[in-house]
């Protein structure tokens, strides 16, 4: 194998799927592209395309730019791949492992409820990632479970809902910061529950994250799902 060829597999270790097929979809454009173009692209949510555009520019992948005149207005952002497979000069390695587990850290010293604190940072990034609906718009709860299994799986969380009138759940296959959550439960799955309370919240939808089981099995997280009146959802 080619050095080119290892450097670009070594880059998409760790990649989600949804974070790889806009990587694939910015190295195939004949042009730097926009979020609104990539969302539409890819089917994922423009939050959602913005939230995977700005990783694979932290991840020295992919270049952010402003598009040169010929618009009115505010100038576009756009997005195109990186000319190096290499990290580009001058940046130095990254370790965002290293520096989630300094934060946890901070939040677990800095806080004597960390866990209370990590989940209200997750539900303002769940009501951000999620579609607000119309003011006439009743979302249900079987839609609601599917729009945020969807979220789930753009995130890397290789989401299962299972449909059950009395303990309905979405199994999270995979954890993609499972290394740090292994050590500090109370923060990361605190912001994992946060987040699906937010979006759920965000749909405005009558069913929301009651609590989540990380680990019952050594791949396997739980969520269990309630009614806001306390009764249980089915999903689907």
């Amino acid at each position: 194998m080619d050095r080119r060829r290892w450097i670009d597999r070594e880059q998409r270790t760790g990649l989600g799927e949804s974070r790889e097929q806009v990587l694939d979809l910015l190295r195939a454009a004949e042009q730097p592209v926009g979020v609104r173009e990539v969302a539409e692209r890819t089917g994922l949510h423009l939050n959602t395309a913005r939230f995977h555009l700005d990783g694979l520019v932290d991840a020295g992948l992919a270049v952010r730019e402003t598009e040169a005149g010929g618009r009115r207005g505010r100038p576009r952002v756009i997005y195109r791949p990186s000319t190096t497979a290499s990290t580009p000069a001058g940046t130095g390695a990254r370790s965002y492992r290293l520096l989630a587990e300094i934060l946890t850290g901070v939040a677990t010293r800095a806080h004597a409820e960390p866990s209370a604190i990590a989940r209200e940072a997750g539900q303002d990034w769940g009501h951000y990632l999620a579609d607000r609906p119309s003011p006439l718009r009743r979302t249900t709860a079987g839609e609601a479970v599917d729009k945020l299994t969807a979220i789930l799986a753009d995130i890397g969380f290789e989401p299962e809902p299972v449909p059950d009138d009395h303990q309905p759940q979405i199994l999270l296959r995979h954890c993609p910061f499972r290394e740090v959550a292994e050590h500090s439960q109370q923060v990361v799955c605190a912001i994992h529950l946060g987040l699906m309370q937010g979006a759920l919240a965000e749909m405005r939808a009558p069913v929301t994250a009651e609590r989540l089981e990380p680990f019952v099995q050594p791949s396997l997280c739980r969520a269990h799902l309630s009614r806001q009146d306390g009764t249980r959802p089915a999903a689907g």
